[in-house]
């Protein structure tokens, strides 16, 4: 195991029952969803290229906003 999972780990001992379920069950969405991704990106290999074709068509349209960091959640 790498020393900052190992780290990670020991960490959360520290926490209560509850709270290490719930970082586990997060944990384990994200691995599932980062699988999903992999997966779709692999049967569509194009697809993020025409993702980005799409968004650079967009914004020279017009179609967006600049992101200001403070306006954030």
């Amino acid at each position: 195991m790498g020393k900052v999972l190992d780290q990670a780990l020991s960490e959360l001992t520290r926490l209560s029952e509850a709270e290490q379920d719930a970082v586990g069950a997060w944990i384990l969405a994200e691995l599932e969803s980062e699988r999903r991704w992999d997966d779709l990106f692999a049967r569509s290999p194009d697809l993020l290229a025409e993702m980005a074709e799409e968004a650079v068509k967009e914004d020279e349209a017009g179609l967006t906003e600049p992101l200001d960091p403070e306006k954030l959640p």
